[in-house]
């Protein structure tokens, strides 16, 4: 069994003495582990950074086996996030939420091509935080978790929309929330496509609701695993 594409590294730990296990995702075979041979060299240590586009050939004897992969370079984000704490952060939040949430051999082609392209923008884009807010929904999307911000989910008016539900996930207008509003999380505009002047200064508050449903909805089904420190950090420094 063997294939071959592009894709991005997500981790590397050591395997022995002179191999490395490596964690990468790609768009059509998803998050995909093996082992490279020699990865724990010198050599390659420059190669396999997370957050590295690299060409992957993977082969194994049978397709259930942790099989081999050959990689060579074909971009490196090291110098690009390197200088930048919150870039960096980023990557690394994006990184984790990968490997945690992401079943392997599942492809996710549309979330690839989102995650390629915010990784493109980190420390490059200085809006690249809005883009990072709305990867996080996107993520939750493409786990079936995904939220519903279109319409009120008391009323069915589509303005004025200034709450998300907890429970649902659903987005709520002011005069659906009534006195329950407390209990409801604030709707920053941004979330909702809405981009205006303040737009960056509304990415911690939306990202306290995907932070609510990544570990409400989506830790619960991984096993109660808990959804990675990286994030916490990456959102400390944005707000």
């Amino acid at each position: 069994m063997e294939w071959r594409e592009e894709g991005i590294l997500l981790s590397v730990r050591r395997h022995g003495e002179h191999a490395a296990i490596v964690e990468v995702f790609t768009e059509a075979q998803g998050l995909h582990a093996g082992v490279v041979r020699g990865g724990a060299s010198r050599k390659m240590a420059p190669v396999l950074q997370p957050g590295a586009q690299l060409d992957l050939s993977w082969r194994a004897r049978l397709s259930d086996h942790l099989g081999a992969f050959t990689v060579e370079p074909v971009r490196s984000r090291a110098a690009q996030v390197m200088g930048d704490r919150q870039a960096l952060a980023g990557l690394n939040s994006i990184c984790g939420l990968l490997c945690f949430a992401l079943a392997e051999r599942d492809p996710h082609p549309a979330l690839y091509t989102q995650t390629l392209d915010l990784f493109d923008r980190l420390g490059a884009d200085p809006a690249w935080p809005l883009a990072y807010m709305f990867w996080e929904t996107a993520l939750l999307d493409a786990l079936g978790f995904g939220l519903d911000l279109s319409s009120c989910a008391v009323t069915g008016v589509t303005q004025d929309l200034k709450y998300v539900s907890p429970k649902s996930g659903r987005a709520v207008s002011e005069q659906g929330a009534g006195e329950w509003a407390d209990r409801l999380l604030p709707l920053p505009a941004a979330l909702r496509g809405l981009i205006g002047p303040d737009a960056l200064d509304e990415v911690p508050q939306g990202l306290r609701i995907t932070g609510h449903f990544l570990n409400e909805w989506m830790a619960p089904a991984m096993g109660n695993k808990p959804v990675p420190a990286a994030r916490q950090r990456l959102v400390d420094l944005l707000s």
